[in-house]
């Protein structure tokens, strides 16, 4: 008896199915790739004029609106600030004539309804490069994993958290660390960097010197008051896993751009990264008693 004919006729059956099986899990894998959610940021607060560059459109920002992160460009006008927050719960404050360009913000799904707002939601990595101006930043507590890197034409700033202020100018660099940590590296070949402590600031010229001092008492106000102001937009939302007829809050250019968490989060096809605003506990108003109500003594 022949069975080679039955041996080959076996064989081919095994590749083929070997082979549905492997691009059903190509597939799944690339399906669960596309439903991973879009970052986002939200638009604290804006006072005077400032634009995010969306790389399709050129928006003026609004309070309350909602943009998809990474690829943004927000540009503030002279004499105008704005505070936002992105979805890793990072607030960043920003000063007049300043200009940001978020070139990569993801985010790992993350589970909904979290108990605690102090830690971010999942591993993020964040990649900004800050050309002119100030920023106040006042991150969440990073979890292991996530990374934050604010590059400027002098300086790459690696930030592990908390409240920091970075500024530029031509005349090079200025790192401010309140609370957390921070590297600084001056160049590609500053391979180490140097790390600042609390309390501590970094200037950077251009030709690539870093020279750490104290913050001096005469800008210590300065730079405590842009953290805070990025501290107070953190407090402002938080972000959470809603089905998308659920999000009450204008999503500006974001709209129709937003992927979905995978199952595996706990999220359907249906859900989306939204942002949840905060509102202060309400005031009880004035309550006026009669005088025929007190009661008198006998």
């Amino acid at each position: 008896m022949n069975i080679s004919p039955l041996i080959s006729t076996t064989a081919r059956v095994a590749v083929c199915a070997f082979l549905v099986v492997l691009l059903g899990t190509l597939d799944a894998s690339a399906q669960g790739r596309r439903k991973n959610p879009t970052s986002k940021l939200y638009v604290a607060d804006v006072n005077g004029s400032a634009q995010i560059d969306t790389g399709e459109t050129i928006d003026d920002l609004t309070k309350r609106s909602v943009y998809t992160a990474q690829g943004t460009v927000i540009e503030t006008k002279e004499d105008s600030t704005n505070a936002m927050v992105l979805s890793n719960g990072t607030g960043i404050y920003f000063d007049p004539a300043t200009r940001l360009e978020v070139r990569k913000f993801v985010q790992e799904p993350f589970t909904p309804n979290r108990n605690d707002m102090e830690v971010e939601p999942s591993v993020s990595a964040t990649e900004t490069f800050l050309s002119r101006g100030a920023v106040g930043l006042c991150t969440s507590k990073l979890v292991a994993g996530s990374t934050m890197n604010y590059n400027t034409p002098h300086a790459s700033i690696r930030i592990r958290g908390r409240r920091a202020a970075i500024q530029v100018t031509p005349e090079g660099t200025t790192v401010s660390l309140i609370e957390g940590d921070i590297t600084v590296r001056s160049g590609a070949l500053d391979a180490g960097g140097q790390r600042l402590e609390p309390g501590q600031q970094a200037i950077i010229s251009p030709s690539g010197g870093i020279r750490i001092q104290p913050i001096p008492p005469g800008e210590l106000k300065g730079v405590e008051d842009k953290v805070s102001m990025a501290c107070a937009a953190r407090k402002t939302v938080y972000f959470d896993v809603k089905e998308k007829q659920e999000s009450g809050l204008d999503e500006g250019q974001a709209e129709g751009e937003v992927t979905a968490f995978d199952e595996a989060a706990g999220a359907g096809e249906d859900d989306e990264i939204v942002a949840i605003e905060v509102t202060p506990p309400g005031v009880s108003p004035d309550v006026t008693v009669s005088a025929a109500s007190i009661p008198r003594p006998n």
